[in-house]
């Protein structure tokens, strides 16, 4: 095994005395399954739907609730504009 050097806080070293403690476990093998829990956290998938994930910004937009289905919407898109073009970045 390798080795890990870790600089903590008093507070969370005296939690971690305590925890060791009361499981009687070292310091490493506490920590180790800490690690271990938060890989395997992070590794998991998010839960719920896109709307539960996101529900807190539907409903914030404005504007037609037929925009993606109805043809009128799309009347004029991607024709000719009337904006002048943009310089490319580093050209003058």
């Amino acid at each position: 095994m390798n080795t890990l050097t870790v600089k903590l806080p008093p507070a969370l070293e005296a939690q971690l005395e305590a925890l060791v403690r009361k499981r009687k476990q070292s310091k490493s093998a506490v920590v180790r399954e800490a690690i271990e829990r938060l890989v395997e956290q992070s590794d998991a998938p998010a839960k719920g739907s896109v709307l539960d994930l996101v529900g807190d910004l539907a409903g914030i937009v404005s504007g037609p609730r037929d925009l993606s289905t109805n043809p009128k919407h799309m009347r004029g898109f991607g024709g000719p504009s009337n904006r002048k073009p943009t310089r490319a970045l580093g050209k003058k």
